[in-house]
């Protein structure tokens, strides 16, 4: 596979009156083996997601080993949208959101452009990555790989069920990290 080095991101819980960080996890595999764990913050409902994110992939001592970035969903920390193709950029590595289902974008976009700062420009941002793509069982979008990789990525990598393990891994640590123990599913 020539995505054998893969970071995978997710937000820490927080509560919904929560105002100010909350912790990112990211979980890096070499294959089906965890080499490591990353921890940033991003701002809640703010729009630091991309630039942190790159700062952890490109500062630490991962940075020259991974190939891919993986993302459960395309927001952190309530609605700090990532902007994915600048992540790719930023960074030179592909990025692949992944989703269990096709979100509501809908109400995605009523609560963006109702009640969120900032949220015309994440909408675009939304709009500007384009509707999910069915491949393996999940919902991805992409930048910088093929549908074809990424349903190869999604194949070697989520041996628990649909989705990859980087992200299932990340779900567990965030949650154990704000809570004191892991629960739920990624």
């Amino acid at each position: 596979m020539r995505f054998s080095h893969v970071v995978g991101f997710d937000d820490a819980p927080f509560d919904r009156g929560h105002r100010g960080d909350v912790p990112v996890v990211g979980a890096v595999f070499s294959g089906p083996v965890l080499q490591g764990i990353l921890v940033g913050k991003v701002r809640k409902d703010g729009a630091n997601a991309a630039a942190e994110l790159a700062r952890l992939v490109s500062a630490g001592r991962f940075s020259g080993h991974l190939q891919l970035i993986l993302l459960q969903g395309i927001a952190l920390a309530g609605f700090n949208v990532v902007d994915v193709p600048l992540l790719h950029e930023g960074t030179g590595l592909p990025v692949l959101v992944v989703a269990r289902r096709e979100p509501d974008l809908a109400a995605i976009r009523e609560a963006l452009l109702g009640r969120v700062p900032g949220g015309r420009r994440k909408w675009r941002l939304i709009e500007r990555l384009g509707p999910m793509e069915e491949v393996a069982d999940v919902r991805v979008q992409r930048a910088g790989l093929s549908l074809e990789e990424a349903g190869e990525v999604i194949r070697a990598t989520a041996v628990n069920g649909r989705i990859p393990e980087p992200l299932r891994t990340a779900h567990l640590v965030a949650g154990a990290l704000a809570t004191g123990e892991s629960r739920g599913r990624a």
